[in-house]
């Protein structure tokens, strides 16, 4: 069975290799000049960083934590955000900390008294379930929070109000109820040691396996089955129209100083036209008198111009993947997957469970 999957990046390495080890061959293409796609990272001055932006790998699947580990050692980092709010970096999400970060002490402890009467420790609440309450201070929390978080930075990264797009993308900020500063609580969390790069490089390196970089896909290509981790509607076409989505434009600056902040990423909600800073050696801690930072700013894609990185999420685009999803499953063996096959905002872990399942699929 000749197999040929287009994009090489974790959605298509980790079934390229899931393929590979049960005696397939696989022939694995990319239009850029890199493997890893979106996750390729690099070294520059004695830093690894990020080219699209920083990535934290996050799971509590222990199934794809012990697949990418064969490929890996760790670094067990804890990713922890700060965020410019009110001229103070407080943590982000908004918790308990931040609360005592931005407020006087009185009100401060009024309010926590009553989110941990109403929510309890450790919960996540979305700011339209605070809404919903019917108290003043906690209705003040939520437009607070609201205002100062959720929605200057909504309105850049997606360029759309919060009321727009789909609350699943939306809640991604809740208020936690809890003084962990951490952005995530999953149980495996890490960065690979010698980067995403040399991760993927090592789950590539199978004898069943052949790489092809500066190759866009042909129609003329053989294959008996294609997996394709492209943009579903440029695969049919456009047949329906484009599929939005939002992109990035990253500005990587060297400072002569060993930091440039506490922590590896910092948002700017209301200031700037930017929406976060990612300073790269704080992931495997890399040793340099130089500093590399990116500022980040949204944009929406435009083909030529620049790369998908975001589906937008909202019922029009939703009915619009709906036509692309008909025309899919009347093919015979081709495959979407991935963020822009499946049209869906996956984490790393969420798009290598991805592969497991259309590997399964298959093996049905």
């Amino acid at each position: 069975m000749k197999n040929l999957i287009v994009g090489c990046g974790i959605s298509g390495a980790s079934l390229a290799r899931l393929l590979a080890e049960h005696g397939e061959q696989v022939i694995i293409i990319d239009s850029k000049n890199h493997i890893a796609g979106n996750i390729y990272d690099y070294y520059d001055s004695g830093i690894c960083v990020h080219k699209y932006g920083t990535h934290i790998f996050h799971t509590a699947n222990k199934t794809v934590w012990d697949f990418i580990s064969r490929f890996c050692q760790w670094y067990p980092y804890q990713h922890k955000v700060r965020g410019l709010i009110d001229g103070q970096i407080v943590p982000i999400p908004f918790n308990l900390n931040t609360l005592h970060a931005v407020f006087p002490d009185s009100l401060a402890n009024k309010i926590e008294q009553k989110l941990l009467d109403n929510f309890g420790l450790n919960t996540k609440v979305p700011i339209l379930e605070l809404r919903k309450k019917d108290d003043p201070d906690l209705q003040f929390l939520a437009q607070y929070v609201y205002d100062k978080i959720f929605l200057e930075y909504t309105l850049k990264q997606w360029g759309q109000t919060p009321d727009e797009i789909d609350p699943a993308v939306s809640g991604r900020v809740p208020v936690y109820v809890s003084r962990d500063d951490r952005y995530f609580q999953d149980k495996y969390q890490g960065i690979p040691i010698g980067g995403y790069t040399a991760m993927v490089k090592n789950m590539l390196n199978h004898e069943n396996i052949t790489v092809r970089l500066n190759t866009p896909f042909d129609a003329g290509m053989e294959y008996d089955r294609l997996f394709w981790t492209g943009s579903i509607d440029e695969f049919f076409g456009y047949k329906y129209g484009a599929l939005p989505y939002r992109s990035e434009r990253f500005e990587f600056i060297t400072f002569p100083f060993e930091r440039f902040q506490d922590v590896a990423v910092v948002n700017y909600p209301c200031n700037y036209d930017f929406t976060r800073i990612g300073e790269y050696k704080h992931f495997l801690n890399d040793q340099s008198g130089n500093t590399i930072v990116s500022y980040e700013y949204p944009e929406p894609f435009q083909d030529g111009k620049n790369d998908r990185f975001y589906p937008i999420a909202n019922p029009q685009n939703a009915e619009l993947y709906s036509k692309y999803l008909g025309m899919a499953n009347e093919l015979n063996n081709v495959y979407f997957l991935g963020r822009l096959g499946d049209y869906k905002y996956y984490d790393m872990d969420k798009a290598v469970a991805r592969s497991f399942d259309v590997f399964n699929s298959l093996k049905k």
